[in-house]
């Protein structure tokens, strides 16, 4: 297995300009997808995730030319019917399951077969083709009951009112949006359950709102999509840089130093730049502007939050808690069982490894920092394929020198992670 080696650091300094949303870029591509004409997505992100999104768009006839600029240029011709293929989608849920929705509203009666990575497999999808089943769709299990790989059968769906919960993940209330303007009706969407991450619902909304379409919610109880909605091409959209990318670099600075981030600031429709602000509560200076944020080192403290909205962004709040004056808890996160990894199992692993205390629940976990940081132990943190392990023990080496394995783990969403962090962290 592969490993890098990080020695202990003890500044940060300097700006990191963020690749494009992960969010952002694969709705992007997907949207333009169902829109007519020639689009131009710029910045968009060039990781494994987006990767799996373009692969998948080519194979259904879909011409996605990536250029050296960062940008993308996609078209379609609505004449011509998807082709019926398999997919394989790695690990990328923002693939999945907006793929899964939109092919089975295909209209054009196209047969496809959608495949990932042995971890998909054990991520569920069910309470996303139970709705779209109510609507029509044609969907099998060829594995596990309520989990991909899936054979769909595309036709056009109905109009009509479902109910799908939300308490396990946003992409499946994402994916049926997104999907809802190829019905042959209005379709109105219900959520059972408090809904988790709602400000990756909202990027959905802003999105679809650039590309035409209008949805009408209630408080996020229910959904209201009027039938006849036809996605537009809005010629040209630029990609924000990655909030949750951001945080990483952020928290260096609020352990050491000072770092701006930029292509993302107040302006931005991403949630997670409440990232930033849950910083400052731990004590960090936070400076936002509107396309950038910046963090500076204080003595940080331990909170006691819900982070049910930002769980993505929330994981850098575990290294941090490490180098706080107070324990820390990290609360409402039970969406991170489903993610690339066990999330809260797998956090609770490593900081074991190195030392540190924790207690770990089903959807909450307490990080008790070492009474002095050279308590903590060096050791080889597995990262189980997933990105965002990887990137946020990079951070527990402003306390002691750690070893990242399988490092190549941050293509999903940051190829380049390890080279930005070692440009302005010393």
């Amino acid at each position: 297995m592969d490993s890098i080696c990080l020695s202990k650091k003890s500044k940060a300094f300097g700006t990191v300009n963020l690749p494009g949303s992960k969010s952002l870029s694969n709705r992007a591509l997907l949207l333009s997808a169902l829109s007519s004409g020639s689009k131009v997505l710029k910045n968009l992100l060039k990781s494994d995730d987006t990767d799996r999104m373009i692969e998948a768009l080519s194979a259904l006839g879909v011409t996605a030319e990536r250029h050296e600029d960062l940008s993308c240029r996609v078209e379609r011709d609505l004449s011509q019917p998807l082709r019926s293929c398999d997919l394989f989608l790695g690990n990328a849920g923002t693939a999945m399951r907006p793929l899964t929705a939109v092919l089975a509203a295909d209209g054009n009666e196209g047969h496809y077969v959608l495949t990932g990575e042995p971890r998909m497999y054990e991520r569920p999808i069910k309470p996303l083709t139970d709705a779209l089943t109510a609507l029509g769709a044609s969907i099998k299990f060829l594995g596990k009951e309520g989990f991909p790989p899936l054979e769909i059968n595309g036709r056009k769906l109905h109009g009509g009112t479902v109910t799908i919960d939300g308490t396990v993940s946003s992409q499946f209330i994402t994916a049926l949006l997104m999907a809802a303007p190829l019905a042959s009706g209005d379709i109105t969407i219900n959520i059972s359950g408090d809904l988790i991450s709602k400000p990756y619902v909202l990027i959905t909304l802003d999105l679809m709102r650039k590309f035409g379409v209008n949805v009408e919610h209630d408080g996020f109880r229910s959904f209201f999509i009027k039938g006849g909605q036809h996605y537009v091409s809005p010629g040209e959209y630029l990609v924000e840089g990655d909030a949750s990318s951001a945080s990483y670099f952020l928290a260096a600075g609020a352990i050491a130093g000072k770092v701006r981030v930029t292509g993302v600031g107040s302006e931005s429709i991403q949630g997670d730049i409440k990232f930033a602000e849950a910083l400052g509560r731990m004590g960090a200076k936070i400076t936002f502007g509107s396309d950038f944020i910046e963090a500076e080192k204080s003595e940080l403290h331990g909170i006691d939050e819900d982070f049910n909205l930002i769980p993505d962004a929330a994981m850098t709040i575990v290294p941090l808690a490490v180098f706080a004056d107070s324990p820390t808890v990290i609360r409402n996160v039970g969406s991170w069982r489903i993610k690339e990894t066990d999330r809260l199992k797998a956090m609770a692993t490593e900081l074991a490894k190195i030392g540190v205390r924790c207690e770990e629940g089903d959807d909450y976990i307490r990080i008790i920092p070492p009474e002095k940081l050279s308590d903590l132990r060096t050791a080889a943190i597995d990262t189980y394929n997933d990105h965002r392990m990887a990137m946020c023990f990079s951070l527990i080496s402003f306390a002691e020198s750690i070893t990242i394995n399988d490092p190549s783990c941050t293509k999903k969403t940051f190829p380049g992670f390890f080279s930005e962090f070692g440009r302005i962290c010393s």
